[in-house]
């Protein structure tokens, strides 16, 4: 796995620790296998947004904070200038930059997304989380997979949808796709 996993993986045993928390209490209290939870820990499994924000709310603590290791401090308005916002790549091909992780208790997770071009024998890493999710393509051609569904988007396209429902993305036509991601 990559470095940036284990690293999440040691602010969440930081976070446990500190709460003074097993690993089984802390997993149960967020709905985690413990099987699952010990490989977020470990580092070995990359933890999902959805999976963070559940942490996050659990136990009042900012996304940004196990996602990038920064606490936000703004509490009146953010802003990101372009090109500037905090970056990871969790999985190989996404990279997310956030758009609003310096504000305080903010209300949704603000990302553009990079999507690279998958091999064709890599399987398609499906997400669900709870809430609703606002998704426009800023530059390149995407497909998504929303349940059963498949959907084309182009530049300038938008879709809102109930992110319960398994999705994913894949860019298309070989070439990367950059979009906006709002997770509520």
């Amino acid at each position: 796995m990559s470095n940036i996993i284990k690293q999440i993986g040691l602010r969440l045993q930081g976070l446990r620790e500190s709460l003074d928390m097993t690993k089984e209490a802390f997993a149960a209290s967020c709905d985690i296998p413990i099987q699952d939870y010990i490989k977020y820990e470990n580092g070995e499994k990359d933890m999902t947004i959805s999976i963070m924000r559940k942490i996050s709310e659990e136990f009042n603590i900012d996304t940004s904070v196990l996602m990038f290791d920064d606490e936000p401090k703004m509490s009146s308005y953010f802003i990101t200038r372009k090109g500037k916002g905090l970056s990871i790549n969790r999985v190989e091909r996404y990279k997310y930059q956030t758009l609003a992780g310096g504000f305080n208790n903010r209300k949704a997770e603000v990302f553009e997304v990079t999507i690279e071009p998958r091999v064709a024998e890599l399987p398609l890493h499906t997400s669900t989380h709870g809430g609703q999710e606002f998704n426009m393509v800023l530059k390149g051609k995407m497909k998504l997979f929303i349940d059963s569904k498949e959907f084309i988007l182009n530049e300038g396209d938008s879709i809102y949808f109930d992110s319960s429902k398994p999705h994913c993305m894949q860019p298309m036509d070989g070439k990367p796709v950059k979009f906006l991601a709002v997770i509520l």
